[in-house]
């Protein structure tokens, strides 16, 4: 007497990709409330921001992206956004690295205090910045004593950026250097390696996406940037003028489609470039794990 077989049930297919295994149940509605709320907020405003320019015509479009005060106030912000960016690459990497591998007197309120440009209105940020490197302020003086001219300069827009932006560098590095294997350190040091080249060779390649991406932030932030900005500039056409001012003077002119110009060219510059950062970042990522 053979016993009865009975017949295995077997899991449903899924598609590859698709979806996982979740503890919180109703994906369908999930996802729905997910593409409104994403439509809302990021694709109904890009759209019109699309469209808006194209009242004036293609010839109306050209006209305001060849106009030498546009052209002046983008390259203004986005050069100067780029410096900023790369000045606080390796100043946030020196920043979290003492603060996740050095214990000193006062690490916690140094800790707090690189969240500060977080907290600070944009407007305080920029009233405080040019209270120091104003002319008679105590740091503006000490640069004019050297023949530097920091507020109502470029030089002073530059600064301000480089402050909003620094906490993002320091974030996104701070948990990868605290997480990291120090284990993995002690084995290059036995195995005679010198203390560039562990760093160089084992520690940089595992923080460089997090550094990369702190970097990304901080240039979208920059490009951005007004509150803290426009006390500091000076707001010189052709030489202290960002493009982000320039887009409130359309506005208060009421030329809502030349405004709109200029803020999609702004968003067609930034997408391109965090394109290219990303895909830097995913290089560096596979590669880490190579």
């Amino acid at each position: 007497m053979t016993a009865q077989a009975w017949p295995i049930e077997r899991p449903a297919p899924r598609l590859k990709g698709w979806r996982g295994p979740s503890v919180l149940p109703g994906f369908p509605l999930a996802l729905g409330v997910t593409l409104a709320w994403l439509g809302a907020i990021v694709i109904l405003p890009l759209t019109a921001l699309a469209l808006r320019p194209w009242e004036l015509g293609p010839a109306g479009v050209w006209a305001v992206l060849t106009d030498p005060r546009v052209l002046a106030a983008l390259r203004l912000s986005f050069g100067l956004s780029g410096l900023a960016a790369l000045l606080n690459g390796p100043l946030g990497l020196l920043i979290a690295w003492t603060l996740v591998r050095y214990e000193f007197p006062g690490r916690r309120l140094l800790d707090a205090l690189v969240d500060l440009p977080f907290a600070l209105p944009t407007a305080v940020a920029g009233i405080a910045l040019t209270a120091l490197y104003a002319p008679n302020g105590p740091l503006g003086a000490l640069a004019a004593r050297v023949g530097l001219k920091t507020a109502y300069s470029p030089l002073g827009i530059f600064i301000a950026l480089v402050f909003i932006g620094l906490p993002f560098v320091v974030r996104q590095v701070q948990p990868v250097l605290s997480e990291f294997d120090r284990e993995v350190e002690e084995a290059a040091r036995t195995l005679g390696a010198t203390p560039m080249q562990r760093f160089v060779q084992v520690m940089l390649p595992a923080i460089a996406p997090a550094l990369l991406s702190g970097v990304a932030l901080a240039f979208a932030r920059a490009v951005g940037e007004y509150g803290s900005v426009i006390f500091i500039a000076g707001n010189i056409p052709f030489k202290s003028e960002i493009a982000p001012l320039l887009i409130v003077t359309k506005l208060e002119q009421f030329d809502y489609a030349g405004a709109a110009t200029i803020g999609l060219t702004m968003v067609g510059i930034s997408f391109g470039a965090l394109i290219v950062i990303n895909a830097a970042q995913a290089s560096l990522s596979r590669r880490g794990r190579a």
